[in-house]
């Protein structure tokens, strides 16, 4: 397998982590973003998208979302589980999971998109120019605002988003936590169960994945 990443980015950081938490080592590709290599054409031949992260299966399949790679690498090997340990846990997290990447992952992106000069006429990822929307900024830091509001009363009396056990709902708030510094947010001194949680995840190994 290979897995083609991009360090600074925050997509590719949510496989990192799951890598890791499964203690998984396989090959990486970097991918330089800010040399637009996505829009190569040896690129672009693997992920039409223009996207990272992508994990490129030994036969040749590409997975080319955080949420399919993780997937597919929960179903290959599944323990620990960061998934669910049945199927009320696996539909629970899946729900949370997707819940933090709309309302908080996707609200710093649309901010940080709409705002930095490196994404003049791609505030949008993938082949097609999108203009930036001057508006979404606000729009996108007021919807984090209200993600890590959210997220506080989660944690209250939880070790974890979903409960007794680390999963990947907890990777992908961390990462959304952690990207909005790019948009100069973070949680106030007040949500003091947010900031217990993040200061607990940051002290895993993965997190310096």
């Amino acid at each position: 397998m290979k897995f083609f990443d991009c360090a600074t980015a925050p997509s590719p950081k949510r496989v990192r982590m799951f890598l890791s938490e499964k203690n998984l080592d396989i090959t990486v590709v970097e991918v330089d973003l800010g040399a637009r290599q996505q829009h190569g054409d040896a690129f672009v031949k693997l992920n039409s998208h223009r996207t990272v992260p992508v994990l490129q299966l030994d036969d040749g399949t590409t997975l080319t979302s955080s949420a399919g790679i993780c997937r597919y690498l929960e179903a290959a090997h599944p323990e620990p589980a960061l998934m669910g340990r049945n199927p009320t846990e696996c539909g629970l997290i899946a729900d949370l999971d997707w819940r933090i990447e709309q309302e908080g992952f996707l609200a710093v992106g649309e901010s940080f998109r709409n705002r930095a000069k490196s994404f003049k006429d791609h505030a949008v990822t993938g082949e097609h120019p999108h203009a930036q929307i001057p508006e979404l900024v606000d729009r996108g830091r007021t919807r984090a605002e209200h993600f890590m509001s959210w997220l506080d009363k989660q944690l209250n009396q939880r070790e974890f988003v979903a409960g007794d056990q680390f999963s990947v709902a907890d990777i992908t708030a961390f990462v959304a936590v952690d990207f909005a510094k790019w948009i100069k947010l973070e949680a106030p001194a007040e949500q003091k169960n947010l900031h217990r949680w993040f200061a607990a995840i940051a002290e895993r190994e993965s997190a310096k994945a």
